[in-house]
């Protein structure tokens, strides 16, 4: 886990600014420096700590999205940081607000994603006494963030905001907290305004690439698996041809399916939950590993088992923009400490000198892709089929629609058989945060209008975070969500039934009627039970103009695509007694 960095900033302590520059408030400084970094978003639930700064974005150039809970702020904020590699920026207020928040938080960690938070805090005078909703941010954040600073110092607001927007962005990217007492706020400085960020991307050596080049030849089965942050649209681009050129087999990391196109003759799959065995099988079986961008944490490798730790079987070269995760949980053959970005552009020049020797297998690895991946001969119990469900998906959506889900079984339908091909159209947390899909929507649908975004949520998912389709009604997002409802935390009931076989404990649930639900906040909803009714349902939605729910009812015991709660339980049982 990153360590975190905290500081408490002490006044009396600011840079010397021009004579020419003028005064401003705490709130103004910070709202100007928002602009400079060119932030054009915000997301925030609205508290009387940090008014000061409500009322110097008012009239800004920065589109406002009030939401309806810090969480759901903080999730949205995550999602466009997720699709542009800018930090999201979200304000909250303290105590509760702040606390509320730190699901997104916790997302932006593990996902590395770039995020900017700003806690509204206590007036400095009061700090130390348990004040009305003081919390030290330091020690709530001070695990799940980069940094965590409390700025005490309106002229200090330029330097620490220019460096907040650093270290959000540098290395492995991740989230940072800004505390800023209100009566901060509200004092007057001169000081002049930082310079934009930029962010440093770290290019690998021509001496390392000369390496990797002479490790390719000598290989006789490589594979790569890309995860992580810090990519872009050239570098996919950049990257397929590579894959291309040297016909290598490509896996996804969990949850980012996005940098790599199914379509793609090399493509294998995703290394996410209940990942293709063919697909483990060729991953242990490679003699040279190239993973780029991913550390390939406890999901993607299917619990720590999928390579030896410290010391891989196949040789592993480990490109990664943060040098502290070369190395940290798998000693690499080579390490190379660089971007996904640069290098992707490196690889423009890493070209075969002959016909490579593993062609067939990287067909091999393809075709069982797509046949792990087709939902056709998919059949599960109950009068709506969730395969032909996707088959119309597939058939029906564009390729560059966002697809965002939150945590549950119900999102196996989404990984496993939707194609992945564009840059920037997935949003899913590889943390597992349930009620992300519908805040990370609208995120997208802010940022994007003209993108379509379809939304995966489960039952218990969607009521985590469902209180954000008010959001959504509010600022016209016409996103649609899928909900699909079995009346349980599916998951967890999974579970459950492999452990203790039958004795069913916590995790039923009663749930509304949805589509009386989204017609309620002023969207369009529809209840879909059987097959033949998903299709029109879905055009009546898209067709609506409006934030869409559709009600899909799933037969209880269609746990996963592949199994059913009564298989789950007989096989359990026939484990703990042998002689049945």
């Amino acid at each position: 886990m990153t360590s975190a960095r905290t500081a408490s900033i002490p006044p009396g302590h600011g840079t010397r600014a021009a004579l020419a520059t003028p005064a401003r408030t705490g709130g103004q400084i910070l709202v100007d420096q928002l602009l400079v970094h060119g932030v054009e978003q915000l997301f925030c639930v609205p508290g009387e700590s940090y008014l000061a700064v409500l009322d110097a974005l008012h009239g800004a150039r920065i589109e406002l999205t009030v939401c309806r809970q810090e969480g759901g702020a903080a999730m949205m904020a995550e999602a466009q940081g997720k699709l542009t590699g800018r930090p999201g920026i979200c304000f909250v207020t303290r105590g509760p607000g702040a606390t509320n928040a730190s699901a997104g938080v916790h997302i932006a960690h593990q996902d590395s994603t770039p995020l900017i938070l700003f806690v509204g805090q206590v007036a400095r005078n009061a700090m130390g006494r348990e004040a009305f909703q003081e919390i030290d941010c330091s020690a709530v954040f001070g695990s799940m963030a980069k940094w965590v600073v409390q700025i005490d110092d309106p002229a200090r607001v330029p330097e620490l905001l220019s460096r907040a927007f650093h270290v959000a962005t540098s290395g492995r990217p991740g989230p940072v907290v800004v505390a800023l007492p209100e009566d901060m706020l509200t004092e007057t400085a001169t000081v002049a305004d930082a310079l934009p960020c930029q962010v440093t991307e770290t290019h690998p050596g021509a001496a390392q690439m000369a390496e990797l080049t002479r490790r390719l030849q000598d290989a006789r089965q490589p594979v790569a698996i890309l995860g992580g942050s810090r990519w872009s649209e050239p570098a996919v681009r950049r990257f397929a041809a590579f894959a291309a050129a040297w016909s290598l087999p490509v896996y996804c990391s969990f949850r980012r399916q996005m940098l790599f196109p199914a379509s793609h003759a090399c493509y294998g799959g995703d290394l996410g939950l209940g990942a293709n065995p063919g697909l483990l099988a060729r991953i242990r079986a490679s003699d040279l590993l190239l993973l780029v961008g991913g550390r390939l944490s406890e999901v993607p490798a299917q619990g720590y088992e999928l390579l030896a730790i410290p010391n891989p079987a196949q040789p592993l070269v480990h490109v990664h923009a943060d040098a502290d995760e070369l190395g940290k949980l798998y000693r690499p053959a080579q390490a190379i400490h660089a971007t996904p970005q640069a290098f992707a552009a490196a690889l423009d020049g890493v070209r075969p000198q002959a016909t490579v020797p593993w062609q067939e297998h990287a067909r091999a690895a393809h075709a069982e892709y797509l046949a792990w991946s087709d939902p056709a001969p998919i059949r599960i119990p109950g009068a709506l089929q969730m395969g032909q469900v996707m088959q119309h998906l597939r058939a029906t959506l564009p390729a560059d629609t966002i697809l965002c889900n939150g945590a549950g079984n119900f999102a196996t339908w989404l990984h496993r058989f939707w194609p992945f091909t564009c840059y920037a159209s997935q949003l899913a947390p590889t943390s597992g945060s349930m009620g992300y899909g519908l805040p990370a929507g609208v995120g997208a649908k802010r940022l994007w209008p003209q993108r379509e975004v379809l939304v995966f949520a489960g039952d218990g998912d969607f009521l985590m975070h469902g209180q954000e389709f008010a959001t959504a009604v509010q600022y016209g997002l016409p996103i649609t969500v899928l909900l699909l409802d079995n009346g349980m935390y599916g998951t967890i009931r999974m579970h459950q039934e492999r452990a203790y076989p039958g004795r069913v404990s916590a995790t039923q649930l009663k749930n509304p009627d949805f589509k009386a639900y989204a017609q309620a906040f002023g969207g369009h909803g529809e209840r879909v039970e059987r097959t033949e009714d998903f299709a029109p349902a879905l055009a009546r939605a898209r067709a609506s103009g409006l934030p869409s729910v559709l009600h899909c009812l799933i037969d209880p015991e269609a746990i996963t695509p592949t199994g059913t709660l009564q298989g789950l339980r007989a096989a359990a049982l026939a484990k703990d007694n042998p002689d049945l």
